[in-house]
């Protein structure tokens, strides 16, 4: 949308989304601390889900801006779109099978409440809601410090703050020297030790991902590493098209049998960190001006926090949250189809012009 509204080319708006994104993520993630889980006493951010993610996104994440560096525009245009068109698609898909669900759902509460009259009509007592059954009022917000498990926090912060270091070595050096490889490798070994830390745990069963409730999960190595090269990709993508990797990893996460609200919840929350990486990382490589990033994270992060108060009502009053699915699926693929024709207009005019429109090096950036 940057590209379309603004007239940002698309490296720049790549960059600034990925602002955009991490100011939004911060605001949510501040909302969502003071939340607790839908069904279990547990905060609604599951931390070692994060964990387990949230250091391959990273390392993901600074592979996809080397890669955004050395993609020509035409390149990052058309796998925008790709990746509009497929996410659109599924969120329609999944918008439909949402729906389904709550009408079968309504259906079944309408029943039950019909099936409760009857039964306090003939017996003459008032009915009154069990404690901590599904008619009970439940107290979803504590207070924000009680929801954090400062461990996992220090651990992901540990991550942050090394990769942080990392990128800050590299300045001091030469483009694609030995040192500079050096130093950029060392990505590798932090990201993996915590991830394998958490793996190592799950698998033994000394940790646990509790959001999941009763439904424990058996983890084998090959699950672990499928899922830990799913952060890997969700990453490269995220950095290579400046996307929060929260696309891949919250259908994901889905997957694994988490409530939809928590798993929108840890993967805004590990993509918080990627995300504010990869802005560092933009930042030191000079790709987008700061005072439009300024503004336009500030205008995501108000957005952020009206938009989750607007969507708990909207939800709560309609009582259907695949509206909002469907309303996210025609917007991204409205922006699919808009980004292809300013896209293919450009692509058109540089082959007119016989401007170059081949791979970058990332040597001479």
């Amino acid at each position: 949308m940057l590209t379309l509204i603004v007239g940002f080319d698309p490296k720049s708006s790549t960059a600034i989304s990925k602002c955009m994104i991490t100011g939004a993520a911060g605001s949510t993630v501040y909302y969502n601390l003071s939340l607790r889980h839908p069904t279990l006493d547990m905060p609604l951010i599951d931390y070692d889900l994060a964990l387990l993610f949230q250091p391959m996104l990273m390392l993901g994440i600074s592979i996809g801006v080397a890669f955004n560096v050395i993609f020509a525009d035409w390149m990052v245009t058309v796998l925008l779109i790709i990746l509009f068109l497929g996410t659109s698609t599924k969120a329609l898909f999944k918008g439909i099978n949402t729906w389904k669900k709550e009408s079968m759902m309504k259906e079944e509460a309408n029943k039950q409440l019909e099936s409760e009259s009857k039964q306090a009509e003939g017996s003459g007592d008032d009915y009154k809601p069990l404690p901590g059954g599904p008619a009970g009022p439940a107290d979803d917000k504590v207070p924000m410090l009680s929801n954090i498990y400062w461990k996992e926090l220090g651990l992901l912060s540990y991550v942050w703050v090394a990769f942080l270091a990392v990128q800050i070595l590299k300045t001091h050096m030469k483009t694609c020297s030995i040192q500079y490889w050096i130093v950029n490798i060392l990505q590798v070994p932090i990201a993996v030790s915590v991830t394998l830390y958490e793996a190592m745990c799950l698998y033994k069963g000394t940790r646990v991902i509790a959001s999941k409730g009763k439904e424990m999960t058996c983890w084998k190595p090959h699950m672990l590493f499928a899922y830990c090269s799913c952060g890997i990709i969700a990453g490269m993508v995220g950095g290579l098209l400046g996307l929060g990797g929260g696309f891949i990893l919250g259908p994901l996460f889905l997957e694994l049998g988490i409530p939809p609200q928590v798993a929108s919840a840890t993967s805004t929350f590990a993509m918080t960190f990627s995300s504010s990486m990869s802005v560092v990382q933009y930042y030191l490589l000079k790709r987008f001006p700061v005072p439009y990033a300024a503004y336009f994270v500030m205008v995501a992060t108000i957005a952020a926090l009206a938009g989750q108060h607007v969507v708990r009502k909207v939800i709560a009053l309609l009582g259907r949250t695949s509206i909002i699915i469907f309303i996210l699926a025609l917007t991204i693929f409205i922006s699919a189809i808009s980004l292809g024709g300013v896209g293919i207009e450009k692509m058109i005019v540089k082959l007119e012009n016989q401007e170059y429109m081949g791979f970058e090096n990332l040597c001479n950036q």
